[in-house]
C-alpha cells in the first residue's frame, strides 16, 4: 500500500541517482577491468581501495536521511539538500563510532585466507527507495571490487514502518531503472514534467539495472527475507528463536545492520557502551 510514495520519494532522488550512478559506473568499470591497479604497488592499491570502501559506506550510510518516515513535511528542494556529495561530507561529523577501518581489514583478511572461496557480506535492510539504492551501490561495488563474492539482502515481509524494504520494493526500483528517461520525466500528480536526461545519464542508469540484474541472476546478489525482522524483543532473542538465522549469519564476512530500527533492537533500547551489549560474532 505503500508502493507509490516509495517510488516517489526515490523520483525525487534524481539529482543523487545521477550523480552516484556516474560515479558507480566509473568506478565499478575500473575495478573489473583492473585498471586502477596499474603503475601502483600492492600497498597503494590497498590504500585506494580502503578509501574507496570509507566512501561507498558512507554514501550507504547517509541514504538513511531519506527515511519516509521522516520526510513528511519536506519539500523536493529539501530532500535535495540531504542528498549527494556535498551532504555527505557535512555530515562526517555526525559520526559518533567510525570502524570502517576495521571492517575493511577483516574484508581483507577473508580475501587473502579464501581466495577461492566464498566471502559473503549482509545488509540488514531499513528503508526502500533512495537508501535501497545506496544499499545496492555499496553492495555491486564490493562484488565488482573483489571484496565480496555474495552479497546477502535481509528485507522485512512486510513493513514495520512506512519505507521498510519488502522483497517487490527490489524489483520496483530495477524496473524503474530500465527505462530511467521515462520515470524520471514522467509528469506528477499536479502535471509537473522534468527535463529530459541526457544520453550519458540515461546510459550511467541503465549501467546499474543490467550489472545488478545479472548479480542478482548469477546467485550474487541475494534477497532472503526473514520473520524475525518483524518479531518484538532485542536481537539477543535471535539465538533462540530464530537460530538458523543466526548460523546463517556467522558465515557472513560482515553483516551491515540498516537504520533506527535495527540499532535499538542491537542494543535492546538500553543505554551503556555499544560494543559490551553486541555478540562480535554476529556483527
Amino acid at each position: 500500500m505503500f508502493a507509490r510514495q516509495k517510488m516517489d520519494t526515490f523520483k525525487s532522488s534524481r539529482p543523487a541517482v545521477l550523480e552516484l550512478a556516474a560515479r558507480y559506473r566509473e568506478l565499478a568499470q575500473e575495478a573489473e577491468s583492473g585498471k586502477g591497479a596499474e603503475g601502483k604497488s600492492p600497498e597503494q592499491v590497498e590504500q585506494a581501495e580502503k578509501l574507496l570502501f570509507s566512501e561507498m559506506c558512507e554514501i550507504c550510510l547517509w541514504g538513511n536521511a531519506t527515511d519516509l518516515s521522516l520526510l513528511t513535511s519536506l519539500t523536493y528542494e529539501d530532500i535535495q539538500k540531504l542528498q549527494g556529495s556535498q551532504a555527505r561530507k557535512d555530515s562526517q561529523k555526525n559520526i559518533i563510532v567510525n570502524d570502517l577501518d576495521a571492517a575493511f581489514d577483516s574484508m581483507q583478511k577473508a580475501r587473502k585466507e579464501k581466495k577461492d572461496g566464498e566471502r559473503r557480506v549482509d545488509i540488514v535492510l531499513d528503508n526502500s527507495g533512495f537508501e535501497l539504492f545506496v544499499d545496492l551501490i555499496l553492495g555491486g561495488y564490493l562484488l565488482s571490487a573483489g571484496l565480496a563474492t555474495t552479497v546477502v539482502l535481509h528485507p522485512k515481509r512486510f513493513p514495520w514502518f512506512v519505507s521498510d524494504v519488502t522483497p517487490k520494493d527490489f524489483s520496483d526500483l530495477l524496473n524503474s531503472m530500465v527505462d530511467p528517461q521515462a520515470f524520471y520525466t514522467a509528469a506528477d500528480d499536479s502535471g509537473k514534467t522534468s527535463p529530459p536526461l541526457s544520453e550519458k545519464e540515461v546510459s550511467d542508469v541503465q549501467f546499474l539495472f543490467e550489472q545488478w540484474s545479472q548479480f542478482h541472476q548469477d546467485g550474487k546478489l541475494i534477497l532472503r527475507p526473514h520473520a524475525f525482522w518483524t518479531t518484538q524483543g532485542g536481537y539477543w532473542r535471535m539465538p533462540h528463536v530464530a537460530p538458523e538465522l543466526f548460523e546463517d549469519l556467522k558465515e557472513s564476512e560482515l553483516v551491515l545492520f540498516k537504520g533506527d530500527l535495527n540499532y535499538r533492537k542491537l542494543v535492546n533500547d538500553v543505554s551503556g557502551p555499544f560494543h559490551s551489549r553486541i555478540n562480535l560474532n554476529v556483527c
